[in-house]
């Protein structure tokens, strides 16, 4: 058997680059491409020519910029980003490709270069989300098939979705949750800047899609009796976001806020909230949800599966605006300590970075492991 390579050569496709200034995959690419330079791997990280990072490494990980045209046509632009991106890891050598979801790469599945290993991290239930029409959405339906069957291994970051994936695909997949960080170091100073007082404010943080339910959400909080303003948190220059925000516009208690990337002031906002909602319904471990536990908020969540599978019964569930309202008029976050503590020592146990990091690593060398099996059995 040939020797495997002590440093790998890693190659991160999928996201929209890093430092992240986007979501939850590109903040997953940071945490674990910077983690693994740390470690004497050779790590390559894909990013659109117009990421507002211009430098050619950061923290020793290599940045490829691609050019996406997403601004100049639209969605589509996704498409010939991440077809760029696969071109160009044609020539790169990787021992690794490192796939982040499917929903503009599967369709090129069969142009990723035949000497590296592809890894996908299959993501949530794209197909599923009610941004896209019935004719998208058979098309995604498509591309997860493609992107199940033509990689070389799979990843899941819930349980759900591996046993999806095993009960749909007849594909196994790699467990390996997404991670969070603890948070311990409260500055009650923060909130003067949002112009709340501690625990005397609830909130929200969310992409502003309708599979989110900001909108049964925020009608419970219309509905309810208390006063306690609600901070509405994520970009919500959008269609939908110009809904919610026409549709509640006489509610003085709910503030939309925009996005915030400051993670230190988005950990004292859950840190000093009274309940934080959490209403998303499609995908894996969602990584806001993560964050909330380690920030030692008090999570109220939908209830699905997804959201069970990580905070099993240290969280209060809703599935209508009337359980909304009936939770923001009886719960609060001092009574309910327990769950908070819980939660904070399941991102310790469970979901810490450190952890997630050395489990990919892992991984990796036994996917190559495997493949070099194969390739001496022939």
């Amino acid at each position: 058997m040939s020797q495997l390579p002590i440093q790998m050569k890693i190659g991160i496709l999928g996201t929209r680059g890093i430092p992240n200034n986007y979501g939850g995959f590109e903040q997953f690419a940071e945490f674990f491409a910077t983690y693994a330079a740390k470690e004497g791997h050779d790590v390559f990280v894909y990013s659109p020519h117009n990421h507002a990072y211009s430098g050619a490494t950061f923290e020793n990980v290599h940045l490829i910029k691609c050019y996406d045209p997403e601004h100049k046509i639209g969605t589509v632009g996704q498409f010939i980003y991440d077809l760029n991106c696969i071109l160009d890891s044609r020539k790169r050598n990787f021992d690794i490709i490192l796939q982040l979801g499917y929903t503009s790469s599967a369709f090129w599945y069969g142009l990723h270069p035949k000497n590296s290993l592809v890894i996908t991290n299959m993501d949530g239930l794209e197909w599923r989300r009610s941004k896209y029409n019935k004719p998208v959405q058979k098309l995604l339906k498509i591309a997860e098939k493609w992107a199940a069957t033509k990689s070389d291994y799979l990843i899941s970051d819930s349980l759900g979705i591996q046993e999806y994936l095993l009960k749909t695909h007849s594909k196994k997949s790699e467990y390996i949750a997404y991670g969070a960080h603890n948070f311990d170091t409260p500055n009650e100073e923060i909130l003067n800047s949002y112009k709340v007082e501690k625990y005397h404010f609830n909130m929200i943080m969310a992409r502003f899609e309708p599979e989110n339910n900001l909108d049964m959400v925020l009608d419970g909080v219309m509905s309810s009796k208390d006063e306690k303003p609600i901070l509405v948190i994520g970009n919500h220059n959008t269609k939908y976001g110009e809904y919610l925000k026409n549709k509640f516009s006489s509610c003085n208690k709910i503030k939309f806020l925009g996005a915030i990337y400051n993670l230190n002031h988005l950990d004292n906002l859950r840190y000093f909230s009274n309940l934080y909602f959490h209403g998303h319904t499609v995908g894996g471990t969602n990584p806001s949800l993560l964050e909330a536990m380690g920030s030692q908020a008090l999570v109220i969540a939908h209830n699905n599966h997804f959201n069970k599978g990580v905070l099993e019964n240290n969280a209060y569930y809703f599935n209508s605006a009337d359980e909304v309202k009936k939770i923001i008029d009886t719960i609060k976050k001092i009574d309910n300590l327990q769950y908070v503590k819980k939660n904070y020592a399941a991102i310790a146990e469970k979901f810490n970075w450190i952890k997630i990091n050395e489990e990919y690593i892992q991984f990796f060398t036994k996917c190559l492991a495997r493949n070099a099996s194969r390739t001496k059995a022939k």
